[in-house]
């Protein structure tokens, strides 16, 4: 780790001894200003949205109020390509165009987040909604400057724990709370802001949330689970083929509380946060219909510790314009719990994570960047369902993007080294002493588009990627409790390739915007998890595995005003998508989301706004070996923000009704799927102050 913290110090001299730091503060008249979401941030420099070559999508503002979730995964289903692992409603992680676990990165203010989410779909992402100001998602090639990891794409949570403005008020506070009707759910964040003079601006926030269990308003298990259950000859198995309503299991209690400050200046900027989280959720039970195996009822007790530097100096040199430095340190840990609270599994996780970027000065028609990250993280599993061994991973990255911008006709490129080491200690878990692996990964990707017709554009990407596997996919040999698996690695496994092709069709006209991408994903060495049909120690067999795997979808999304009736101006949106993945000689990849379309109509005025929308959602019957066919269902929501004084204030009040004619939903990706179903009807309301 020594060498991430060298790193860090020296960024920090570098840019907090800089006389550019002795320029004018500038001012700001709101302590976060909205960013329009037009323009990508998640990037060594600020991108045109419409220009830009891959899928992307900016959640902020009122929307992100209306559709936040306890999980950063289930706040973002309607989002094109997106799609949640829902794990229970505590535990839910992002897909993109069909892809998880590892291939997936959610970051916070461009960094990871630090927490073992990678690793198991029952464990958390701790990145906190209600502390969301703007959330972008990237999808496709560009999103491989943040990792080899991020093929299917990179999540990033911005917030304003360090502060990037200084606010003209003496104190500026932003307070927000929901209350939601399925699970009880209380919740509340606020922050504050001030000026210290001199430049400098102190932040701090604090959040709370506590849910009761899930009402999914129909039958727990899936029907042919009931089926089964109900010829069982044990009473009590066959009392679970009417269990409804209440999910077991699922209650939560979530708090954080963070600080920050930074030093602002026109000539750069530099700050650090600090930040706490604790969290005790259930997972949801995954009954057994075995009368020799008992169901485990298990609970995660969830902490972060974390400290996050990001510095920035504006350089405005005749090749370097600007370079920023972000880093950040967390010390995870998280307790599976038996149902008498006695400790069963603690995981282990510290990292540090590191990058710096340099964006160049444009030159004519040219504008790049370049930059390096490093990532070192140390994980053990300690009990007596510890399934993987103590392990650490140091992985070194340097990257570039590199952008000609010539009007009607624009083109990128980017490339990406990383070279891996991983070692893991002594263990009877993978049958071997000391193990370690080492592995260098290039990706690369070349794009361009071209202006067809006047604020529309059609792109064409062609990309290669190579990705480390990643420690659990290495090492895993045991029971798991959280997910209710024996899971099982190999420590031979090389390192997966892939070479994909995306075209795009982007366009915007004045009351109108579109988006059309399709795109083909083709694997070498794709690693997976295969449910065997074995059952070891009273658990499922998943081992892991490398095969050839294609991928393919389209997704779209439009907006479109339609109409002005009254003080409202009327518009249509819609949103779809579909993937299909397959290995090679086997069949479907298991957990993959099915076909979905989403439509919504909204009528927008100075204090009210009304929405209502459709999400159909497919049958998802291209399933893998011993994977279950998930039903398709169809959901209905409704929702009214209501802004008591005038668009120019951030006070607002949102009502919403969501699965309004309380459906029985199942997300196929769920490896939960059978045992939790969604969320039932669920009326929200969240209230927003800002001054």
């Amino acid at each position: 780790m020594r060498r991430s913290l060298l790193l860090s110090g020296v960024g920090f001299v570098f840019l907090s001894g800089g006389a550019a730091f002795a320029a004018d503060t500038p001012q700001s008249d709101d302590a976060h200003p909205a960013q329009s979401t037009d323009i990508i941030i998640t990037a060594p420099f600020s991108r045109d949205r419409a220009a830009m070559l891959a899928g992307t999508s900016v959640l902020t503002g009122e929307a992100l109020t209306r559709d936040v979730r306890p999980t950063i995964g289930d706040s973002l289903t309607h989002l094109p390509g997106v799609s949640a692992t829902s794990f229970g409603p505590n535990a839910s992680r992002p897909i993109l165009r069909g892809f998880q676990g590892e291939r997936v990165r959610v970051l916070k203010d461009g960094i990871g987040s630090v927490d073992v989410s990678n690793t198991s779909v029952d464990h958390p992402v701790v990145v906190n909604p209600l502390t969301a100001e703007r959330i972008e998602v990237l999808r496709g090639p560009s999103a491989l400057l943040y990792g080899s990891a991020a093929i299917g794409g990179v999540v990033n949570v911005l917030d304003s724990r360090i502060p990037r403005h200084i606010p003209d008020h003496a104190v500026h506070v932003d307070v927000t709370g929901t209350y939601g009707s399925a699970s009880g759910e209380r919740s509340t964040f606020a922050q504050v802001d001030a000026p210290l003079g001199g430049g400098f601006v102190a932040h701090l926030d604090g959040s709370y949330a506590k849910t009761g269990d899930l009402d999914t308003g129909n039958f727990i298990l899936s029907a042919p689970l009931r089926a089964q259950a109900a010829t069982s000859a044990d009473p009590d198995i066959r009392a679970l083929a009417t269990l409804r309503g209440k999910l077991p299991n699922s209650a939560a209690r979530t708090w954080e509380a963070a600080g920050g400050v930074a030093l602002i200046r026109d000539g750069g900027t530099i700050g650090v946060s600090f930040s706490h989280y604790d969290s005790l959720y259930g997972v949801p039970v995954r009954f057994s219909l075995d009368p020799a195996i008992d169901a485990e009822t298990v609970r995660l007790a969830v902490q972060q510790d974390r400290a996050d530097l990001r510095a920035e100096l504006n350089v405005a040199g005749p090749f370097i314009d600007t370079i920023r430095f972000r880093t950040a340190f967390a010390d995870y840990r998280h307790s599976e719990l038996d149902e008498t609270g006695a400790v069963g599994t603690t995981f282990l996780n510290k990292s540090n994570e590191s990058r710096l970027e340099f964006a160049q000065a444009k030159r004519g028609n040219w504008h790049g960047a370049f930059g390096a990250q490093l990532a070192i993280r140390d994980f053990n599993v300690i009990g007596a369902e510890a399934f993987v061994p103590k392990n650490s991973t140091q992985q070194f990255g340097v990257f570039t993007l590199q952008e000609i911008d010539a009007g009607k006709f624009k083109a990128e490129a980017g490339a990406r080294y990383e070279h891996t080491a991983l070692t893991a200690d002594a263990s009877a878990t993978i049958g071997n002493p000391a193990y370690q692996r080492s592995f260098n990964a290039v990706s690369g990707s070349l794009g361009a588009s071209y202006e067809v017709a006047r604020e529309v554009r059609f792109g064409l990407t062609a990309s290669h990627t190579e990705r480390a596997p990643a420690a659990e996919e290495l090492f895993a040999n045991g029971p798991h409790a959280g997910t209710q698996a024996f899971e099982i690695g190999n420590p031979n496994f090389v390192v997966e390739k892939s070479n994909g092709l995306e075209a795009s069709l982007r366009g915007s006209r004045p009351g109108l915007s579109f988006s059309l991408a399709a795109y083909y994903n083709w694997f070498s060495n794709y690693i997976y998890d295969a449910q065997t049909g074995v059952v070891q120690d009273g658990l499922p067999v998943f081992q892991n595995r490398q095969a050839g795997a294609r991928y393919y979808g389209v997704e779209a999304e439009v907006s479109a005003k339609v109409a002005r009736i009254g003080g409202f101006g009327i518009s249509v949106d819609g949103v779809g998508d579909y993937t299909n993945a397959t290995i090679v000689g086997v069949g479907p990849v298991p957990r993959i989301p099915p076909m979905r379309l989403l439509g919504g109509i909204e009528g927008k005025s100075d204090l009210i706004d009304l929405r209502g929308e459709v999400e159909w959602t497919a049958k998802q019957d291209q399933v893998a070996q011993n994977e279950t066919v998930t039903p398709g269902f169809t959901l209905v929501n409704a929702s009214a923000t209501i802004r008591p004084f005038g668009t120019d204030s951030k006070t607002s009040i949102v009502l919403s009704a969501n699965n309004i004619f309380n459906v029985e939903a199942r997300r196929a990706a769920s490896f939960l799927k059978d045992y939790a179903p969604l969320t039932g009807r669920d009326i929200r309301i969240t209230g927003r102050v800002s001054f």
